[in-house]
């Protein structure tokens, strides 16, 4: 049987002893998720975005991630990358938690916007 055969009999029959090793030790997870340390971060991050965390979890995903290299544009395409699967309810509620944790305020951003009236022609 193969490793990932293995790991998922483990997982659909909840093996209590697999679990428990997988929650409690970080160096067997990584080990186990057979992921470079970059990808792993960014798909705890899909799955932060997936659950609508909230913002302390993406801090702590997107430090992680950024130890491993990641960069701004890398972060913000998990948001882009899972939107077709969580939908975009979660998305738009995740994108301004992941721009805090990422140091840009959005919604400070927004308000000095000048948004074009209704009904008023696009110059």
């Amino acid at each position: 049987m193969s490793d990932h055969e293995d790991t998922l009999r483990k997982l659909t029959v909840r093996d209590d002893a697999l679990i428990d090793l997988l929650l409690g030790d970080d160096r067997a997870r990584s080990a186990a998720a057979r992921l470079d340390g970059k990808t792993h971060a960014l798909v705890r991050l899909g799955a932060l975005i997936a659950l609508d965390a909230p913002p302390p979890s993406y801090m702590e995903a997107i430090e992680e991630a950024r130890r491993w290299g990641a960069s701004s544009d890398e972060i913000t395409g998990c948001l882009i990358a899972v939107l077709p699967g969580v939908g975009v309810a979660r998305v738009v509620s995740a994108a301004p938690k992941v721009a805090l944790a990422l140091g840009y305020d959005v919604e400070a951003a927004l308000e000095h916007v000048e948004f074009p009236s209704a009904g008023a022609p696009d110059r």
